[in-house]
């Protein structure tokens, strides 16, 4: 029988099925940050240690500060995130994880290094205690987020029970026009399905312009999956992910990569095989896209205009648009270009990677920022190899800050805000109210967009600006 690649990865990673649907599954990799320490405190309340240490990865991200940090963890300002952080460091020693803490060179978002270090590899199941770990799923695997309650039973077992989802394949063909990215494939998807659009399923992206997209575009894509509703987003391995991986710390090596090599060009879907839906996209005609509301469905090209919310047809669309516009402070009919900006961040698990780094900095090249922007590379070993390209020099010279590694203004939880009432361009995932401090305004997009709006002071169609020209 054909089979998807999320079954065949499913079906081999049951250990134990129940009458129902219910089935106990074997968890490869799973990565802790600070936020997990509400399930080691009830594996330690129950005298119990972690099952499999060596399968599970611990970094600081969400609450390290990206200012100060050669003072470590005392560059925290607030004493909860140092707490966290240190209680981190402690919950790994005492059950013998790896833990890469705010001083190792291995630090970074936990969605970032995973693949960095070729821990993330085709065919695998990946958790972590964070929604967005459906990023990983851009190299082949079967990634999603748990709760505190599921990640305990993971460190105690290494095993979870789950209820099978559906599946979802998203097709989008054509050839992608210069300036649009993966940020923008995403955004146009959730634009068309909407926030709850794969609700109950794993969504696997296809298509000719998805396999286009490099290593970094499809873990962009993969990322916002969550965004669309979904369990978890893939993309099948090809020559570029194994290309990717090849020689990566974790990945495997001699004889052993060539096996699992051979194993992973089995995982994509048979020809033939059945999704529960199908939804496709026409790439030839997408074009840089960004939001105007609260929620990433709330997405338009650059060229588009505010829609009227009493021109859209659902009852419950209608009132969070009503309701975004008022937070926003946007009007129906304005161009998205009208908008200005007060702040800008490149950065997180979305689009803090190099490809991601280098597209803001040609932009930047040669022009100065009209208003304050960071930049937060999403992991320690990017920051130093982005500086070795100079990339560094280039942000520095535009005006924008070079900040350290860490989620920074995406989740705005160790001090990187945008004040209350002030517009944020951002390449992150989220836009909902208050995602960058109580009051910011977020409007997401991707890196050379928001580079574009660094130099404009507002919402800009990229592909307007030659390169380097002021």
């Amino acid at each position: 029988m054909a089979l998807t690649m999320f079954e065949k990865i499913w079906n081999s990673h049951v250990i134990l099925e129940k009458p129902g649907g219910d089935a106990l599954l074997h968890i490869d990799r799973n990565f802790v940050h600070e936020g997990s320490f509400h399930a080691f405190g009830a594996l330690a309340k129950e005298g119990r240690k972690v099952r499999k240490p060596r399968q599970n990865f611990a970094v600081a991200d969400h609450y390290v500060p990206t200012v100060g940090r050669e003072r470590g963890v005392e560059a925290a300002e607030d004493a909860d995130a140092r707490n966290m952080i240190r209680l981190l460091e402690e919950n790994c020693r005492v059950n013998d994880i790896a833990h890469y803490g705010i001083d190792d060179e291995r630090q970074g978002i936990v969605h970032v290094i995973g693949p960095e270090l070729g821990l993330t590899q085709p065919g695998l199941t990946v958790t972590c205690g964070d929604s967005h770990t459906s990023t990983h799923g851009a190299l082949g695997a079967y990634a999603f987020g748990t709760g505190a309650s599921q990640l305990k039973q993971i460190l105690a077992t290494q095993c979870l029970w789950l209820k099978r989802p559906k599946t979802l394949r998203i097709v989008v063909n054509g050839q992608l026009a210069p300036g649009v990215t993966g940020k923008d494939v995403v955004l146009a998807i959730i634009a068309k399905i909407g926030t709850a659009g794969a609700t109950g399923h794993v969504i696997e992206f296809a298509g000719s312009a998805i396999s286009s997209l490099t290593v970094e575009g499809r873990l962009t894509v993969c990322n916002m999956a969550i965004e669309a509703g979904g369990r978890a987003g893939m993309i099948a391995p090809d020559d570029k992910v194994y290309e990717y991986l090849h020689g990566r710390e974790f990945s495997p090596k001699g004889a052993d990569w060539d096996r699992a090599l051979a194993q992973w060009r089995t995982l994509p879907s048979d020809d033939g095989a059945q999704f529960d839906r199908e939804v496709t996209l026409d790439g030839a005609k997408l074009e840089p896209m960004l939001t105007w509301g609260t929620s990433p469905e709330e997405a338009l090209p650059v060229s588009g205009r505010i829609p009227d919310p009493k021109s859209l047809g659902d009852a419950n669309q209608r009132a969070h648009a009503e309701q975004a516009l008022a937070y926003m402070d946007l009007k129906p009919g304005m161009a998205l270009t009208d908008i200005k900006f007060d702040r800008a961040f490149i950065g997180s698990c979305t689009n803090g990677r190099i490809e991601d780094l280098r597209a803001a900095a040609a932009v930047l090249k040669g022009r100065k920022a009209v208003i304050q922007a960071w930049v937060s590379p999403g992991s320690t070993a990017l920051k130093r190899q982005a500086e070795a390209e100079g990339l560094d020099r280039i942000f520095l010279d535009a005006g924008v800050e070079w900040r350290a590694s860490g989620c920074s203004s995406c989740a705005a939880m160790n001090g990187d805000k945008v004040p209350p009432g002030m517009r944020s361009a951002s390449t992150s995932n989220r836009n909902f109210e208050g995602r960058q401090g109580k009051g910011a305004r977020t409007h997401l997009m991707s890196p050379a967009m928001t580079a574009a709006a660094i130099v404009t002071g507002r919402v800009t169609d990229v592909r307007t600006l030659a390169p380097g020209k002021h």
